[in-house]
């Protein structure tokens, strides 16, 4: 089964069980991805999905922080919920060690020797990480390697 088979799936029991904030998140997920089906003319695989809902709790993280600024505690409630559905959809996240050792070896791999290479290192590691680390953390720490 898909990522996005599960998805539908999940909304249909989410509808069965009467659950409307989970309903309410599900629907945007399945609304993003056929966008942007309808706009590439492609079917959106397991990565492309990945992809989404990293986008997605990005969004969610940036209006968090601005109802924060604004005292609006209520609509942080209800984007906070929305992102601990969302990141059911993502695969699990790897620890910092683990994160350490995948940048160790892609900067050996792609022969790294500064902060100029840091464009080649990052690229080699996001496919290997995408949706399993923080790209904004691995970013920090290669290029903290890189200016070793």
């Amino acid at each position: 089964m898909t990522l996005k088979d599960q998805i539908t799936e999940d909304m249909k029991s989410a509808m069965r069980a009467k659950e409307t904030a989970r309903l309410s998140a599900i629907r945007l997920l399945l609304a993003a991805i056929k966008q942007r089906e309808v706009d590439e003319r492609i079917v959106v695989d397991d990565a492309g999905v990945i992809a989404i809902v990293e986008k997605m709790m990005k969004q969610r993280k940036d209006s968090i922080s601005q109802f924060e600024k604004a005292g609006r505690e209520d609509l942080v409630a209800i984007e906070v919920g929305e992102m601990a559905i969302l990141q059911g959809y993502l695969p699990a996240q790897l620890s910092d060690a683990e994160v350490a050792a995948a940048v160790a070896a892609a900067v050996a791999a792609t022969g790294a020797s500064g902060p100029q290479d840091m464009g080649k290192v990052i690229g080699a590691l996001k496919a290997q990480l995408a949706g399993k680390a923080d790209m904004g953390k691995v970013s920090g720490l290669v290029k903290a390697i890189l200016a070793k």
